[in-house]
């Protein structure tokens, strides 16, 4: 893995970000069309998303419930009343000519994520603080083809998003990731939002400046927007800190710009200049009432939400004795933690399926693109595998290869090992006589472990292990062999 570019020692760099997060809702902010991704192009619209005259919007309760747990799940303050403000500005792929958002009384107010960074072999924590969180509709999808023409898409006009905004609290492109990845996760916890970068369902606008190491007073910030990877948001923050630098130190100034970023050439295309919010003349939506929210509603959401990864995380570290890395990489995502629970619980020793988890499973899950939960794999089969071992009845070589095998077809481990020929030979009068039969083949290799050489006994190991294909159990093995050596 790359190491990521330098950033200049003179400067301070200053970002903040503003995520756009979809709500996991089964239709649109103010109408009842369909959300769904991958359909047809414009099959999800009604006058309502589409703006047609006399059309009204009526605001979806579990939109704002998502709304109200995801403020809860990042520490915000929900305020009892908001405000529905028009955004005005003029794309193809936006109907009405303006946008339904928030505004100057949001939903949310304040809170914080807390990431953690790896630096210089040292592990420390950063709080990074909440703005506010506010709700909004999405904008249609334009799609350009290869003959420099543009289709409008508006499926996705009106589905209900929150926007997240963080203050000024990040230092490096590194921090950003680590916040989005740490913000998505707490999101997909809370089962507000499904998350999924690729289907567009967490997508970040950066906000970036410059100022000379000391001072205290921001530097002119620039807008990369519409970045939905954590790999192109970090690529674009190194890509416009680097132009930056180069202007300043050319003794050039910044202008305020919206930007683009190309993944393709790692380059930086200027979109629009000074953009400021009284360009979008917000006004309250003369069709939408304030938003009024019972505390009552505020404690109930509160109440429903899951144990989130940072407490989650702690308690895998106090009840099943797993290290803070251990506790976190099982805490990745909840059906992930939600399945290593099951299968220790079916198990019985948490730390030995926390290491057939990491070592095996993970593996396998990360090379065919799978969530465990997307897997065939159930935590009782993979608990019975273990146990299998435990007992001896297959060796860990063996039954290593069965669990990409249940992670894709699923089954019964015990039947599998039958069915394969996997069971561990324990037949002491076999394992003797492969074991002198060894011996008798290897003379130079006896010698020199009589001799002193105690690594030759690894080698013995082997041709016994290759003898009994794999079937013996290694513990055994070595045993049995040092005794014969007479060590």
């Amino acid at each position: 893995m790359s190491q990521p570019p330098e950033l200049p020692a003179r400067y301070e760099v200053v970002i903040g970000l503003e995520v756009h997060c979809q709500l996991k809702t089964e239709s649109k902010l103010f109408c009842g069309c369909t959300v769904r991704y991958g359909d047809d192009p414009n099959h999800h619209t009604c006058p309502v998303c589409l703006a047609l005259p006399g059309s009204l919007p009526v605001l979806n309760e579990r939109a704002v419930g998502d709304a109200v747990r995801a403020a809860l799940a990042t520490h915000g303050s929900v305020n009892e009343r908001s405000i529905f403000a028009r955004k005005n500005y003029f794309y193809p792929d936006l109907p009405k000519g303006y946008q339904i958002s928030q505004y100057e009384e949001p939903l949310s107010s304040g809170g914080w994520v807390e990431i953690v960074l790896e630096e210089d072999g040292e592990t420390r924590v950063k709080r990074v603080q909440l703005t506010r969180i506010h709700m909004e509709e999405d904008a249609g999808k334009s799609i350009h083809d290869a003959a420099d023409v543009t289709h409008v898409d508006l499926n996705r006009t009106g589905v209900p998003l929150v926007e997240i905004v963080s203050e000024p609290d990040l230092r490096s492109p590194e921090e950003a990731g680590a916040y989005l990845r740490a913000l998505r996760e707490i999101l997909r916890y809370a089962d507000v939002s499904d998350a999924d970068m690729e289907k567009g369902q967490f997508r970040c606008d950066a906000n970036v400046s410059l100022r000379p190491r000391g001072e205290m007073e921001l530097g002119t910030r620039t807008e990369l927007k519409n970045l939905n990877s954590f790999r192109f948001v970090e690529e674009a923050l190194h890509a416009e800190i680097e132009r930056q630098a180069e202007v300043l130190d050319d003794g050039g100034e910044i202008q305020q710009a919206t930007l683009r970023y190309d993944p393709a050439s790692g380059r930086i295309h200027v979109m629009r200049l000074k953009e400021h919010a009284h360009d979008y003349r917000y006004f309250p939506d003369p069709d939408l009432i304030p938003l009024a929210i019972d505390p009552a509603r505020i404690e109930a959401e509160r109440a429903a939400l899951p144990e989130l990864p940072d407490r989650k995380r702690e308690r895998f570290q106090d009840e099943y004795g797993l290290s803070e890395q251990d506790a976190r990489l099982l805490t990745t995502t909840r059906v992930l933690a939600d399945f290593f629970e099951a299968a220790a619980a079916a198990h019985g020793t948490a730390k030995s399926v926390a290491n057939w988890m990491q070592r095996d499973v993970l593996a396998a899950l990360k090379e065919r693109e799978l969530e465990v939960d997307a897997s065939a794999l159930r935590p009782e089969a993979l608990a019975a595998l273990i146990r299998l071992v435990d007992e001896g009845r297959v060796t860990v070589r063996n039954a290593r290869p069965l669990v990409a095998e249940l992670i894709a077809s699923g089954g019964d481990p015990e039947a599998l090992v039958r069915e394969r020929g996997l069971e561990a030979v324990s037949d002491t009068g076999l394992l003797e006589s492969v074991a002198d039969e060894v011996l008798a083949q290897n003379p130079k290799a006896v010698e020199g472990y009589r001799a002193g050489d105690t690594k030759l006994l690894n080698f013995l190991m082997g041709q016994v292990m290759k003898k009994t294909e794999g079937k013996a159990n290694p513990a055994q093995v070595r045993e049995l062999l040092a005794r014969k050596l007479g060590g």
